[in-house]
């Protein structure tokens, strides 16, 4: 049973898991699946500002701090307690188009070259780290919502603004892998 938790898992198993949160959300308490507004909750409790945004009765959402706990003691017992022992498995044209560009560690999921602490300071890593978690966060809220909420949940609602969303969530990711990156990766 170990192994099995410990081995990847095909895609459309975590794909057909996810969709099933969907209507299970739905029908135990007519919750919408979304994660970046957890955020603007997480803000209005801690921050005691006096800021219009963050003043409105986060309490009646109460339920998506749950949630957001449950994915982060999810992601700590798959991370650490369940951790693979393998290798993280990458296709060989993907190896050799990153260590084109510079990139040679590939022991973690996120290679080290790229995201560690000292990699902060330079600016690359300044520029991949806050600028793009700024652009990320600036991003969702211009669009009212995240790739969790437009793509899952919106798509599975037939929501025009959700296909607008996710079809620029796509166009701006292969824009940033095949035009941006290469060129940052060469700072």
């Amino acid at each position: 049973m170990i192994d099995l938790l410990q081995s990847p898992w095909p895609w459309y198993v975590g794909g057909i898991l996810i969709g099933l949160t969907v209507p299970l959300l739905l029908l135990l308490g007519n919750k919408a699946l979304g994660i970046s507004s957890t955020l603007r909750q997480i803000c209005a409790v801690c921050v005691p500002a006096d800021i219009e945004f963050f003043k409105y009765d986060w309490k009646k959402q109460i339920w998506s701090l749950y949630f957001i706990g449950g994915i982060l003691i999810g992601g700590f017992i798959g991370g650490y307690l369940l951790k693979n022992p393998d290798a993280i498995q990458l296709s060989s044209e993907t190896i050799s188009d990153l260590q084109a560009l510079g990139v040679k560690d590939f022991s973690g999921i996120l290679p080290s070259d790229l995201f560690r602490w000292s990699e902060l300071f330079t600016l690359r890593g300044f520029i991949l780290m806050v600028v793009g978690g700024f652009l990320v966060g600036f991003g969702t809220r211009y669009a009212g919502g995240c790739t969790s909420g437009h793509s899952i949940m919106g798509l599975s609602n037939l929501q025009w603004p959700s296909l607008v969303a996710t079809i620029c969530f796509m166009v701006g990711g292969l824009i940033m892998t095949h035009l941006i990156l290469p060129y940052l990766l060469a700072l």
